[in-house]
């Protein structure tokens, strides 16, 4: 295997499950080295250092956080272990995965408050600018340098109990085109990657989650579900470096899913 991504350095807000985690294991598998932001439990520490453990097995060196990525008030601290981690290194990619959300419905028992919108829109959305801005400022990124970030079809199809979640993927989208504009003169690319409904814990969190599954099987031409690594195997491609010219859009990844 080509091991393109040798001495560079990537970020993963949200490494630890999922498409972050795939996406994390695809660049080690090409040489990346890492730092993995990620938030758990002691209940669950020892099923992640097992997947973390398959990501050292790759010959990079591997560096994990347990934090909150998305508080704004633990950016100062979080800048710094990186300063320290990277020892002078460049930031060559900066991977958003973040899930953290309010699924709750507008109407019932136990709705959506104001508060419930602005923490998922902050975590889930304007976060990728505060990290890209602070890394920026602080002169943390190579040239040049890739920010991919993940959105989905919620970013303009209503489900119940999805409103905030689909609010914060239109923020992050609108965030993502802005950073391709405006970050540009520094050489920095920012690309979405949209999803087909992948079977992940996160989904499992959705209240339609079985609904979700079994249209999107009916809908997808290839008759099956997108799968983690074939997100990865998208994040692979936009981190190469004939990805260049490919910035501010909302690349959609679900094997057609969005044809029918």
């Amino acid at each position: 295997m080509v091991r393109e991504f040798e001495e560079k350095y990537g970020i993963i807000l949200g490494g630890s499950s999922g498409l972050g985690y795939a996406s994390a294991l695809k660049l080690a598998q090409h040489g990346m080295n890492l730092i993995i932001f990620y938030r758990a439990s002691r209940m669950q520490l020892p099923e992640i250092e097992e997947r973390f453990s398959k990501i050292k097995e790759q010959n990079i060196s591997l560096f994990t956080i347990n934090t909150d990525a998305t508080r704004e008030d633990r950016l100062d601290s979080n800048i710094h272990q990186i300063k320290e981690l990277l020892e002078n290194q460049p930031i060559y990619l900066l991977l958003h995965s973040i899930s953290k959300g309010n699924l709750k419905p507008m109407t019932g028992e136990s709705v959506l408050s104001s508060g419930d919108f602005q923490q998922t829109i902050y975590s889930m959305g304007i976060s990728l600018y505060s990290w890209v801005s602070r890394l920026q400022q602080e002169q943390l990124f190579a040239q040049p340098a890739r920010v991919i970030s993940f959105t989905s079809e919620g970013n303009t199809k209503p489900m119940i109990g999805y409103a905030a979640v689909s609010a914060a993927k239109a923020t992050l989208e609108a965030i993502n085109r802005n950073i391709a504009l405006e970050f540009a003169p520094f050489n920095i690319t920012a690309n979405c990657i949209q999803a087909g409904v992948t079977d992940t814990e996160s989904l499992k969190r959705i209240p339609m989650y079985d609904q979700l599954k079994s249209e999107s099987l009916k809908r997808n031409p290839n008759q099956r579900l997108t799968m983690p690594e074939d997100v990865a195997n998208a994040v692979y491609l936009l981190a190469r470096k004939e990805s260049q010219w490919m910035t501010g859009n909302v690349l959609k990844v679900d094997g057609g899913e969005f044809l029918q």
